[in-house]
């Protein structure tokens, strides 16, 4: 990996630890990161001309794999018009009725570049909304770097062992209840204390971020129950699961509506978007209807939209992915031996380190990273690229094949066999 190990030392004199989002860096995993010059179908391509089966897929939103002709015209058509414009466009219109249709429970939505400032949006119109100020969040659960939820949260922070992060106000981690993910004793708890102050819970209605964790059977169900009762609003973060554990999210696979949905890059086909959307009333109080303030000027960029349309229109025209999908994962499931556990739910796949059952944050973290290190490079070293972190999700995508998963459990049971 000499031109990768080249690119990376240039890196790191001009971009902290030399990459732009911390995972990235193999801090955990050890090793020079390969840097990617190309992807095609389930294959990615690293500057040194390995290639790699890919199970990131740019860390979820690939769902149909690297450059998929229905995407790659569907920008062409948009590159000849402009790539952006700062002003409304119909296409706007159409990728709104596009999720509308889709997410059972949103009846308005808004637009915006990230899964971040999603969630940060979302959090602010709860707020506004119930008139108070408490979050609640789960432990290991990530939903960007908004200041106040980057409290024992997963994802990067997880991986490198950063508790929370410094620069965030006491005043503003003071707003935030974290609990252990699927305990409904706890949940129960925090709002028979706290309930008259709590705005909004978020979750990841399917854990991504600390490796793929379900939630246990109730627990979304007690999630909408408590929250009703209270009147706080419920916040399903769907950057993850959103057109991929089912084309209606992790809400129609599960059966349970929230009042606010936030997604991410999955609804642009792989390019930086986002969205917040949800009740009618609720989100009627976002500027200009309402006084919730809230803006970008690339939201809605054209290039995002039009790929985003081509990918959800790809996926309503052919519903027999997500069942191929969800089959070839539990293919690969069946690779790992009993001595460790294996979450997966749809398209989303874990290989925890540890006995089971993984079930939240602090199940997860006994999982032997040491192991989950040598597994992760002899798979890198044998052309398969995995999440180089022991708690984050992999992902399969529709360009992946029968034969592909095939020798990915050939590779996995060879590692097993010699360790």
């Amino acid at each position: 990996m000499r031109r990768s190990a080249e690119l990376f030392e240039r890196a790191q004199k001009l971009i902290p630890g030399g990459v732009n989002s911390p995972v990235r860096a193999f801090r955990s995993v050890g090793g020079t990161p390969p840097f990617m010059t190309r992807g095609e179908g389930a294959r990615i391509w690293d500057a040194d001309g390995n290639e790699y089966l890919d199970y990131v897929c740019s860390w979820g939103p690939l769902i149909l794999g690297h450059r998929h002709p229905a995407i790659l015209d569907a920008l062409a058509r948009a590159l000849e018009t402009g790539t952006s414009f700062g002003a409304p466009t119909e296409g706007e219109i159409e990728l709104a009725e596009a999720i509308c249709e889709a997410v059972p429970s949103i009846e308005m939505v808004r637009l915006v570049n990230s899964g971040t400032e999603a969630t940060m949006s979302a959090l602010r119109l709860a707020r506004a909304f119930t008139g108070r100020d408490l979050i609640v969040k789960f432990e290991g659960c990530y939903h960007g770097h908004v200041d106040s939820l980057l409290v024992k949260a997963g994802s990067g922070m997880a991986t490198l062992g950063i508790p929370d992060s410094v620069g965030v106000p006491k005043v503003f981690a003071d707003t935030t209840i974290a609990l252990a993910f699927n305990s409904i004793p706890e949940l129960e708890q925090c709002f028979e204390w706290y309930g008259d102050r709590i705005a909004a819970v978020i979750v990841e209605p399917v854990v991504g971020n600390m490796g793929c964790v379900p939630p246990a059977p109730g627990f979304l169900e007690a999630l909408r129950a408590v929250t009703s009762r209270y009147g706080a609003l419920l916040i399903f973060d769907e950057v993850m699961t959103g057109f991929r554990v089912a084309f209606g999210g992790a809400q129609q696979r599960y059966g349970i509506h929230p009042d606010l949905t936030t997604l991410g890059k999955v609804i642009g086909g792989g390019l930086p978007v986002g969205a917040y959307g949800g009740r009618r009333d609720v989100m009627s109080m976002v500027a200009p209807s309402g006084s919730v303030y809230q803006a970008g000027t690339l939201s809605g960029n054209p290039l995002a939209v039009a790929a985003g349309l081509a990918m959800l229109k790809c996926l309503k025209a052919h519903p027999e992915i997500y069942t191929d999908l969800e089959a070839r994962t539990a293919r690969l499931a069946a690779a790992a031996p009993p001595e460790i556990t294996v979450n997966h739910v749809g398209s989303m796949i874990t290989f925890f380190f540890a006995k089971g059952p993984v079930t939240d944050y602090s199940s997860a973290s006994r999982s032997d990273r040491a192991r989950f290190s040598r597994f992760f490079r002899w798979m890198l070293d044998r052309g398969f690229y995995f999440p180089p972190s022991q708690f984050e999700a992999a992902f399969l995508s529709a360009a992946h094949t029968n034969r592909d998963i095939d020798r990915t459990a050939d590779v996995i049971h060879a590692f097993f066999a010699s360790s």
